[in-house]
């Protein structure tokens, strides 16, 4: 692979997918101290970068008139990528996914245009039974991200980041299997060996991180987070190659601080965006790159949240960011207790949003009771004072 074999790949996305210009954050400037800007992906067609690499190795295949018939694993990015170009290309496509997958990501899948086969409780059962079906097919497997085609069409986002900022410094990147890693670090680094490259992968699936930081192919027993998109334990061996030829650090991220960082988006910038594409900004804005004072690309890898799980995440977030919090108070359970401490609670600005009494906990005296608070307030110190104001007036108060 070199850069034309991208370039090339960009003229076969032009007018396929959505231009998705590089924007400015006045709002994680100030917050960062850098001039940050952001490449939302999450906007892309099919809600991700996923389409850039499916649609470069199935217009290729077109091309060199190899076959008419792909076939994929995936539960989730990846399967609607391919079902959408297979469809443009006039291509049929089959895509196996988990028993477990969402229906409405079957639903969307299915919806660009390909056949959907649920086998398997896990993504490696789905990705056994993907290969059977190859060959039965004669079809060909199209992978996620350890494929040369793809690590191609995923670089084609610093094609565009170069492009629309050729004075960028650093791009910063979520990488789970590393396709998308691999492409942007190798293109970047090719044009302008002045570029820094920095990848970012959740605490809980770190394979990636280990493997740059080690320089050896490394692979992890499990993962553990809550962005599905980057939960990868295998990486790809071709992709660890190239971030570790052309990436200048990696980096993690816990999931508090993803969570904290899809609330922010929503609030500040108006943008849904899926765990594993907050995962650049996140590491941006809790410290963990240097950065200050840098032209900075922050690239929001996708935008494909379960409606289910966004209250979780907001939830999460909230917490995080201390607008939400929780603590139990020990109080004499006679009348009128409830109401004093309430209208304190409401003398401060704090709004209570679920309360919960516990009289039998085998401590307790018999005229005491635990209640059980959650509070939101509008930020850690006004939580602070909330607790401190509190206890002042005699409470004894244990956060939870």
């Amino acid at each position: 692979m070199d850069c034309k074999d991208i370039e090339q790949a960009a003229q076969r996305l032009m007018g396929n997918i959505h231009n998705v210009k590089v924007t400015s954050s006045r709002t994680f400037s100030q917050m960062s101290g850098c001039d940050l800007y952001l490449k939302c992906e999450n906007r892309q067609k099919t809600g991700s970068f996923k389409v850039r690499g499916a649609f470069n190795k199935l217009a290729k295949l077109k091309e060199e008139g190899k076959t008419t018939e792909v076939i994929a694993s995936s539960a989730g990015n990846h399967a609607q990528g391919v079902s959408y170009a297979s469809s443009l290309l006039g291509m049929h496509a089959t895509i196996v996914m988990p028993k477990s997958t969402p229906i409405a990501k079957v639903s969307a899948t299915q919806g660009y245009g390909a056949d959907v086969v649920l086998a398997g409780d896990c993504y490696d059962e789905c990705y056994q039974e993907a290969l059977k079906l190859q060959k039965e097919k004669n079809a060909t497997f199209i992978h996620p991200f350890d494929d040369e085609d793809v690590i191609a069409g995923q670089g084609t986002i610093a094609y565009e980041i170069c492009h629309d900022l050729p004075n960028v410094d650093m791009i910063v990147v979520p990488a789970g299997g590393g396709g998308l890693l691999a492409g942007i670090s190798y293109y970047a680094k090719h044009i302008n060996p002045r570029i820094k490259v920095i990848g970012v992968q959740a605490e809980g699936a770190s394979a990636i991180v280990q493997s740059f930081h080690k320089k050896a192919y490394t692979t992890t027993d499990h993962v553990n987070t809550i962005a599905d998109g980057i939960a990868v334990n295998q990486p790809g061996k071709l992709t660890v190659d190239l971030i570790n030829q052309n990436v200048d650090d990696m980096v993690t991220v816990n999931d508090n601080d993803i969570a904290s960082t899809i609330l922010l988006l929503l609030e500040r910038e108006k943008q849904v965006v899926e765990p594993s594409g907050a995962a650049s900004l996140a590491a941006v804005l809790n410290g963990k790159i240097d950065c200050k004072g840098k032209r900075v690309v922050c690239v929001l890898s996708g935008g494909n949240i379960d409606v289910s799980f966004i209250h979780k995440v907001v939830e999460k977030g909230l917490v995080t960011r201390g607008r939400n919090m929780k603590f139990k108070v020990l109080m004499l359970d006679v009348p009128g207790a409830l109401e004093h401490l309430t209208h304190l609670i409401t003398v401060a600005n704090a709004n209570i949003i679920q309360i919960q009494y516990d009289r039998i906990q085998a401590d307790l005296n018999l005229n005491e009771t635990i209640l059980h608070l959650a509070v939101e307030v509008r930020s850690k110190e006004h939580g602070e004072s909330l607790i401190k104001s509190l206890r002042k007036k005699g409470y004894d108060i244990t956060m939870e």
